[in-house]
């Protein structure tokens, strides 16, 4: 039975996902990534509901969508990116491991979308990417990223990277912290199975840039750290 649910819930998923990925990337040769927005909000809404998938979300109206926002979150498994896009309330970019971009369609969709590509592993090349990403906040343009670097293997939350916080620090905007529960439970890194459960996405109370400017990057990125796990239920 768990066999065939995975299969049943890989299939749609793979299918939905193909689909509105190719409709998506076509439209943004039409149309702005930001009045997508909504759209693919939606779509992806779509896609955990036919995945069986149920997802809780609790305090997004404390995000004001008139404002600039540095988002940040647990990195879990595959299911982070697209359940960030599906629930949070604010446009924004964000910013992935450039290899992603490597990928058929989905690489394709990412970059016409404006994600910021970011190589991990070399230093120069992160500060470049966040450099832009600075950019984008400096004009008004929400980003969101995963300061862990790399999914858990344990379900439990790694070391925060350093350099996402001094972004934080440079940019001056509202940081966010977004804690994921149930992901590890829907799907395990180096296991196919899947299964169906319900996912909470909690929204935590926003530091302000005044508390931030305050702050040294270390003790920002502890104070970050302690958020986001105090939001994470475990499993």
């Amino acid at each position: 039975m768990k066999h065939v649910r995975s299969l049943y819930m890989w299939f749609v998923g793979l299918i939905y996902f193909g689909i509105i990925s190719i409709i998506v990337l076509l439209l943004t040769f039409l149309i702005h990534a930001r009045k997508l927005d909504p759209l693919i909000r939606w779509l992806l809404n779509v896609l955990f509901k036919l995945m069986l998938i149920k997802v809780e979300v609790e305090g997004s109206e404390k995000l004001d969508k008139s404002k600039t926002y540095l988002l940040m979150s647990n990195h879990v498994n595959i299911f982070d990116i697209p359940l960030l896009k599906a629930f949070i309330p604010v446009y924004f970019r964000g910013v992935e491991a450039d290899y992603s971009f490597n990928w058929p369609i989905y690489g394709w969709l990412i970059k016409r979308l404006g994600t910021i590509p970011i190589k991990r592993e070399n230093a120069y090349s992160s500060m470049r990417s966040l450099r832009k990403a600075k950019k984008l906040l400096e004009h008004g343009t929400s980003i969101a990223i995963l300061p862990e670097g790399h999914r858990t293997r344990t379900g439990k939350m790694q070391p925060f990277k350093k350099m996402p916080f001094m972004l934080a620090k440079d940019a001056a905007v509202d940081l966010v912290p977004i804690g994921l529960s149930g992901l590890f439970s829907l799907k395990q890194k180096g296991s196919w199975h899947l299964n169906p459960t319900t996912i909470k996405i909690k929204f935590g109370d926003v530091i302000s840039s005044e508390k931030i400017k305050d702050m040294k990057v270390e003790e920002l990125r502890d104070e970050m750290y302690k958020r986001i796990a105090a939001l994470v239920e475990r499993e």
